[in-house]
């Protein structure tokens, strides 16, 4: 995440931000689609085909530069969830960092993982400080403190805490040593559970290093759970996303699609199965 800067000129203005915009559960995009339909022959399905004829542009991966390698898997695998790591050197100085590789693993143990790319020109001092304690905090981060969050990416001089840029509040936690951010509605003190170098073809030095962290401890703000308190209302939790270069997404909309039951399915296709027998 790069520190925000003024546009340049020419620059269309930008519509301001929809700071009371609800969140709309809208139909799925084709509520007529039936099992074995693929592309539906509706307006978005013919623009979606008509696109085909466009081809595709394909990469050699082993062959294409590592910049070009993070400008297309950056803008392409979308939305992106974002961590927002707390950890504490060996030395106790707090640091606080975004990192947009970030997945839930596992439920059972719950493991979350955060992916670290590493610069020989800088040091990466969350991999580090994981690495030397053991310990980490995943805050997740929601669009009231979405500009307080994106600053602590910048590369400030080791002396200086981004807590202090961001004016964000650390939050003793219950498990780690690591504070959490109290503005967070949702964070994760995690245990490391293992982390794994990750090296280019023929290279002695990595390249970037996974972590999986043992989630020990949950909170969650009452006020983003929904009424069964077991799940938070995307309406409330206000997450927003990456999506390349210096671009984020917001949860303003979504639709539902129920997981479908293979006996249903069964009896379709063997009803289709009979229809053209």
């Amino acid at each position: 995440m790069s520190s925000s800067s003024a546009p340049p000129p020419n620059v269309p203005k930008l519509a301001p931000f929809a700071e009371t915009q609800p969140f709309r559960l809208t139909e799925p995009p084709n509520v007529s689609w039936k099992v074995g339909d693929g592309l539906l022959n509706t307006p978005l399905g013919r623009d979606w085909k008509t696109d085909e004829e466009l081809g595709w542009k394909t990469w050699d991966m082993a062959q294409t530069s590592p910049s070009d390698a993070t400008q297309m898997l950056n803008s392409t695998v979308v939305p992106r969830p974002i961590a927002f790591v707390s950890t504490l050197s060996a030395e106790n100085k707090p640091n606080l960092a975004p990192f947009s590789f970030f997945q839930v693993v596992t439920y059972h143990p719950p493991i979350i993982s955060v992916s670290f790319r590493l610069s020989p020109r800088l040091p990466k001092n969350t991999r580090d400080n994981i690495l030397a304690t053991k310990q980490f905090v995943v805050n997740l981060i929601s669009e009231p403190f979405a500009e307080a969050a994106n600053e602590t990416s910048v590369e400030a001089p080791a002396d200086v805490s981004e807590w202090d840029i961001s004016g964000l509040t650390q939050e003793p936690s219950v498990h780690v040593k690591p504070a959490r951010v109290k503005e967070s509605a949702v964070s994760l003190e995690c245990e490391l559970f293992q982390s794994q170098d990750i090296f280019p073809d023929g290279a002695t030095v990595p390249s970037a290093t996974l972590v999986l962290g043992r989630v020990k401890y949950m909170h969650v703000r009452h006020s983003v759970l929904r009424s069964d308190g077991l799940r938070a209302d995307p309406a409330k939790l206000r997450a927003i996303s990456r999506l390349g270069s210096t671009t984020y997404g917001r949860v303003s909309e979504g639709f539902d699609l129920k997981k479908p039951e293979w006996d249903e399915v069964k009896q379709i296709l063997e009803a289709q199965r009979s229809s053209r027998e």
